[in-house]
């Protein structure tokens, strides 16, 4: 009687392969579904908090703290939208931490395309020792930083105003390693075709060197914007009159001894306030993990 040997002994290597693929194909298809599980959680645990705070903002006070909780109301109160606008002079603030949050955008991609393009295109002594002075001011907690930067500010006379809201900010050591690493990337034969044609360094950096690198550039813009426009502590420190404040800031007009009462028109408020900054990612985000993915690992 002949006996049929297992798959695994004394077969040929093609039987042998046909046998276990199917069992990788299961066992790979069922890490991918793990992981994809993981992340579909990670989200959802993430965006909870804004579905929250957008059904908070439509409901009724006294459906703020029922029991059972009341996910979607019923019958939605846009109103809220209208008395939180009422309630704090909002164009004011949003037109404060819209001058605020492009003047420090705008300055921090000045300032780290330039110290940047010196660092990575240019051979200068002490070039690695300043990059790594760049690189230990992110060691630095900021709240450490807070009262320094008052004390020069205030010596300055520049609380209450718009330089004390802007120029602290208008330069970063990570804006310029990002960036830095960006032009890394560069190959060297297009800044030696760019001086052929007779363009000068400061014609190389804006015509090619900041075009190629466009998905740092947008990436560095972005980070900036929302970190300028989420900015809570600062404004509030270096600023005393409501005209001066940002959007942040204008949160604490809800928070007296009335809140209990007043949470659908601090989270319509809070919507009003992410809206924006949803929106600009929503748009940017392709160029955004682009550029994390292409520069922000890179040695």
């Amino acid at each position: 009687m002949t006996t049929v040997s297992p798959a695994g002994s004394g077969s040929p290597p093609g039987v042998r392969r046909a046998v276990r693929d199917p069992r990788s194909r299961v066992r790979r298809r069922l890490g991918a579904a793990l992981v994809y599980g993981v992340l579909v959680l990670s989200a959802c645990a993430m965006i909870l908090p804004f579905v929250w705070m957008l059904a908070t903002s439509l409901k009724a006070p006294s459906d703020v703290f029922r029991d059972p909780p009341v996910w979607f109301p019923v019958h939605p109160r846009w109103s809220n939208y209208a008395d939180a606008v009422r309630a704090a002079p909002f164009a004011r603030f949003f037109l404060n931490s819209l001058l605020v949050s492009t003047a420090i955008t705008v300055g921090q991609l000045t300032t780290a395309s330039l110290a940047a393009f010196a660092l990575a295109r240019r051979a200068f002594p002490g070039r690695r020792l300043i990059l790594g002075f760049f690189l230990a001011t992110l060691l630095i907690p900021g709240e450490i930083t807070i009262i320094p930067a008052y004390l020069i500010v205030r010596s300055l006379g520049w609380v209450d105003t718009y330089a004390a809201l802007i120029v602290p900010f208008l330069a970063s050591g990570f804006s310029v390693f990002l960036l830095h690493q960006a032009f890394l990337t560069v190959p060297r034969e297009f800044e030696d075709a760019a001086a052929i044609d007779g363009a000068t360094g400061l014609g190389f950096l804006t015509r090619i060197l900041l075009p190629v690198s466009r998905p740092a550039v947008g990436s560095l813009a972005l980070l900036t914007f929302v970190a300028s426009w989420n900015s809570y502590l600062w404004p509030l420190i270096v600023t005393d009159r409501n005209e001066m404040r940002p959007v942040q800031v204008a949160l604490r007009y809800f928070m007296d001894a009335d809140l209990g009462n007043r949470w659908p028109e601090l989270m319509a408020a809070s919507v009003l306030i992410v809206a924006p900054i949803v929106v600009v990612f929503l748009v940017v985000q392709r160029q955004f993990v682009q550029g994390l993915t292409a520069y922000g690992l890179k040695g």
